[in-house]
């Protein structure tokens, strides 16, 4: 008798989170984005979000809340309610901040339920034009000559600009001094202007300064070459094998949130990557559309928070 009680408990759940899918959804749908306008995820859910409202049926409204390297954003959908209506679009910092972040206000595997990735994009290894280095070796070469001696920018301790140059650091066996600033946009411009060496922007960010002259590229950081700066060589096709960093983008929701209702979410932003318009768009921007299941965009976040845990343990790095 009990094993029948339970056997209806759960087909009861089953029918009652099918049901909840096929209505949903009835009200707006608020997508967190824990950083401030205009950077990259934002760019990211805002290029997605009108695609994805009309294969959802619904509205998805854009809403930033940043705050200690995205982590305030996600805190605020982990203690949703579990009911789709709010979820969140983080980066790679998903799998980065735990290792990074000595305390933790969620736990990110337990608290948290992969919707799907929505794309990813390469950074840039940028030079100001004082530096003499023309190619990756070069500047290898010259960073271990005079160990310490060169200077990198980031957006701040713990960002994507900060983790691509320490992972290159690592890989490359060269000390080269992190100066962090208050966003990419600075420590950008700080580059061009010579106040640093050099930096790891996304390619959105640098594309118009390396095409006008006023930085030189000498690497993008992806597996391939960028559409967007097609003669720019790769890390490893410039001379450095086994260094490849992509900032990653991933949809999520609170754990608990109805299976049917994750692969309503998950379905219409496939839909909304494929379409020819959304996927135009977002080459533009420099973002590569990637589509996957809620059990691939998990694996991914599985598999990568150790490896960055590691690093951040061998590199010292912390997030202030």
């Amino acid at each position: 008798m009990k094993v029948a009680h339970l056997t209806a408990l759960l087909l009861c759940a089953a029918s009652i989170g099918t049901a909840a899918a096929q209505s949903y959804p009835q009200r707006p749908v608020r997508l967190v984005v824990p950083y401030a306008p205009g950077g990259s995820a934002d760019i990211a859910a805002r290029l997605v979000s009108d695609a994805w409202s009309k294969s959802l049926g619904g509205t998805i409204v854009v809403e930033n809340r940043a705050g200690a390297g995205g982590n305030i954003g996600v805190d605020a959908v982990a203690k949703a309610a579990a009911d789709g209506y709010t979820i969140g679009l983080q980066t790679v910092s998903l799998a980065i901040n735990p290792g990074l972040f000595p305390r933790m206000p969620y736990d990110t595997l337990k608290d948290l339920a992969p919707i799907g990735m929505v794309a990813s994009s390469q950074h840039v290894l940028v030079v100001n034009n004082n530096v003499p280095a023309r190619n990756l070796q070069e500047l290898i070469a010259a960073a271990r000559a005079t160990p310490g001696k060169l200077t990198y920018g980031s957006a701040g301790n713990g960002s994507t600009f900060h983790m691509s140059a320490e992972l290159f650091k690592s890989v490359a066996n060269v000390s080269i001094v992190h100066v962090p600033y208050r966003g990419g946009g600075p420590a950008l411009v700080d580059t061009i202007a010579g106040q640093v060496d050099m930096s790891f922007p996304v390619i959105s960010a640098a594309q118009q300064h390396v095409q006008g002259g006023k930085l030189k590229a000498l690497a993008v950081t992806g597996s391939k070459r960028a559409p967007q700066l097609p003669n720019v060589p790769t890390a490893a096709e410039a001379g450095l094998p086994g260094y490849a960093f992509e900032t990653w983008f991933m949809v999520f929701a609170p754990a608990g949130t109805p299976r049917p209702v994750i692969d309503k979410l998950n379905a219409a932003l496939n839909t909304a990557l494929a379409a020819q318009a959304t996927r135009e768009r977002m080459l533009k921007e420099g973002f590569e559309p990637t589509p996957t299941t809620p059990e691939a965009a998990r694996q991914r976040l599985e598999k990568e928070m150790p490896v960055w845990a590691n690093l951040i343990r061998q590199r010292g790095i912390t997030a202030e």
